[in-house]
């Protein structure tokens, strides 16, 4: 059994509460998620994304047609950003957070349980450790990571 606070695996992914997350005020839930299956939060912080640092976050979406209206809409509102640490956080996030498509989302997921279309499914995790690392940066200094 593990003690509170003790962390076999360092691996660490980004997550991000999109707008329409914080404005339903889902915000406690998803955390309560988070903490609940184990998962350490060692960053976090409310923000407005400005258009430039949006483009940085999607940017490999810049040449598809939808990149236009991702970028109008993660800063639209406040988000929460964060990083996650534990034991297999990138894909256990992702299965926690369930499918994009929040009509293929499984009960019990949080795009599940709360998302209605893809353009607003309450949620973000990186998908990789390249990922993770590279929107980790964006978002957070070294000093901002606790643990």
């Amino acid at each position: 059994m593990l003690e509170r606070g003790m962390v076999v695996d360092k691996e660490r992914t980004f997550c991000m509460i999109k707008p329409e997350g914080v404005a339903r005020g889902l915000v406690g839930e998803i955390l309560t998620r988070i903490e609940h299956k184990g998962y350490r939060i060692v960053a976090l912080k409310m923000l407005r994304l400005t258009r430039e640092m949006a483009e940085k976050h999607y940017a490999e979406h810049r040449e598809k047609p939808f990149f236009r209206e991702l970028v109008e809409h993660i800063t639209s509102g406040p988000v929460i950003a964060m990083v996650l640490e534990g034991p297999g956080v990138i894909s256990g996030l992702r299965k926690l957070m369930g499918a994009t498509n929040p009509q293929e989302a499984a009960p019990g997921t949080i795009r599940g349980d709360y998302a209605l279309e893809t353009g607003q499914n309450i949620i973000h995790g990186a998908d990789s450790l390249a990922s993770a690392e590279r929107e980790i940066n964006l978002y957070f200094r070294p000093e901002e990571i606790m643990g």
